[in-house]
């Protein structure tokens, strides 16, 4: 009777398990303000005060994913070896690294990473770039929506009529403001609107890809995947070839 012998390795320092989970947080609160928004009308939300502070609410959590995406691609340049973005975005050899680790699959004999594997690579920078869409689209959204900072100050001015202090602009009310140029804002604000709820729902297909393929990969593989998240260690069935 064979015995498969287990090696636990170090892989994710603690800055890199605290962004992953307070991005998830950040995540699910975003995306269920997001429906409440979406489906205002359904649930009976009607008043603009309540649509104006769900906005607020939802805004001042993206602030919070916003800081932490940013602190995470920073430390993807400092931080520890397979944290840094030169271990994850695809470079030079990586074709050839993704048609071995495909080929493995198809053996049945699958290569194991200490990091990502090639193809979670590749899911890790669809994401990422799928969350800064969501960053920039959601701050310039907020900008003209309800005029929040960074780009709220001056779009309250923009639109502001002559004589009329743009700290006075409130959201959803055109007093003291010049029709046109709200027109202006206004096909600015659908456009990154409709950029903003895409990337989202995206991002939720993404999302489920991304927790059916780890819980699919630890049953065929092992690699303690999930717990790796906590404990920032893997535990491996033979040598990483990333190692």
């Amino acid at each position: 009777m064979s015995t498969v012998s287990l090696t636990e390795y170090k892989v994710w320092d603690l800055p890199t398990r605290l962004f992953h989970w307070i991005n998830v947080t950040a995540i699910i609160g975003l995306l269920f303000l997001g429906f409440v928004m979406l489906y205002k009308k359904e649930l009976g939300i009607s008043a603009i005060e309540a649509k104006v502070a769900l906005k607020e609410v939802h805004v001042i959590i993206g602030y919070v994913f916003g800081c932490n995406l940013i602190i995470r691609i920073i430390w993807g340049f400092i931080g520890s070896p397979y944290s840094r973005w030169s271990n994850i975005i695809p470079g030079k050899g990586f074709l050839s690294t993704l048609r071995l680790y495909i080929t493995s699959i198809k053996q049945g004999d699958t290569q194991q990473f200490l990091g990502h594997n090639p193809l979670g690579r590749l899911a890790v920078v669809f994401i990422l770039l799928l969350m800064l869409t969501l960053l920039v689209s959601g701050l310039i959204r907020a900008g003209t929506d309800i005029y929040y900072p960074p780009f709220g100050a001056t779009v309250a001015e923009y639109i502001a009529a002559p004589g009329i202090n743009a700290d006075n602009i409130k959201p959803y009310d055109a007093t003291g403001t010049v029709k046109d140029k709200v027109d202006e804002i206004f096909q600015i604000k659908v456009i990154f609107g409709k950029t903003h709820l895409y990337a989202a729902f995206t991002l939720m297909v993404m999302i489920a890809l991304h927790i059916f393929i780890v819980i699919r990969t630890e049953v065929r593989e092992g690699g303690s995947l999930v717990s790796a998240m906590f404990t920032g260690k893997k535990v491996l069935r033979k040598p990483p070839v990333d190692l």
